[in-house]
């Protein structure tokens, strides 16, 4: 579908997103997720055409011109190139961030795009994995259970922990929680924080995070701090490495400290 050209005001109706801090929210969303497939100059692109979508929170149909030679100007005559800005806009495209549109003048010929900005889409959380014990066989019947002392998960020390948890976390958790099943939630815990944030692909981020985020739990239990449920106490200090990651790469992009 073609829009007709005219004063940005004019598309209104197609902002998905109630205010501008609405549109900020979804576009920090949208690049935790996909920055990785955007090179330096297309973040670059990206960035302004943000900005350029603040008047009408999503909605631009400003030049790419016009974009250049602000990116220009503001980075002392170090821009970027027309191709450059064309590529981030096909794969804003194609992850979904954003929607492209032509317009067309009055005669009928072509005008600049019209970019609207698409809310990031909601998920949930990955459910609780089963793990698998070595102690456990698909065919152990209830009787041979009954003949093993009614031994539960609770009882498995951590060499019984699941090879889905890295050894190195282990290593660390079971100085202060033996159990294996213990272990498990508090590795669980992380996944589903690095999947809120996301992060789930981020293997040795994950990893790290969740091992600096243990030590801190550890050292609150160590310093006479009574926390009744430290497996919750733990995913909270998660969630809150995890934003301060996201906010460094944002200020690193240039994105906290500016209105977008």
């Amino acid at each position: 579908m073609n829009f007709k050209s005219g004063s940005i005001k004019n598309f209104t109706s197609l902002s998905q997103f109630q205010d501008l801090k609405e549109f900020n929210s979804h576009m920090e969303m949208w690049l935790a997720k996909c920055k990785h497939h955007f090179s330096k100059g297309e973040l670059v692109a990206l960035k302004r055409l943000v900005r350029f979508s603040a008047k009408i929170p999503g909605v631009c149909n400003a030049k790419i011109g016009t974009m250049l030679k602000a990116i220009h100007q503001e980075y002392n005559g170090n821009g970027i190139s027309r191709s450059t800005f064309k590529r981030m806009i096909m794969k804003a495209s194609t992850q979904g961030i954003l929607t492209v549109h032509e317009t067309e003048r009055k005669n009928g010929s072509q005008s600049s795009n019209l970019y609207v900005f698409n809310r990031f889409p909601k998920s949930e959380p990955p459910k609780k994995e089963k793990m698998n014990h070595p102690i456990k066989t698909s065919n152990l019947s209830k009787t041979n259970i009954k003949k093993n002392n009614k031994r539960s998960e609770t009882d498995l020390d951590y060499t019984f922990t699941s090879d889905q948890v890295p050894q190195s976390f282990v290593n660390v958790v079971k100085c202060f929680f033996s159990e294996a099943v213990t272990i498990e939630e508090f590795w669980r815990m992380a996944k589903i924080a690095a999947y809120r944030n996301n992060r789930e692909n981020e293997t040795e981020q994950i990893l790290s995070i969740s091992i600096q985020s243990f030590k801190q739990l550890i050292r609150k239990m160590k310093s006479n701090r009574q926390i009744n449920k430290p497996i919750a106490y733990y995913y909270g200090i998660l969630e809150r490495k995890f934003e301060g990651l996201y906010f460094e790469e944002l200020y690193e992009l240039g994105f906290v400290g500016n209105v977008l």
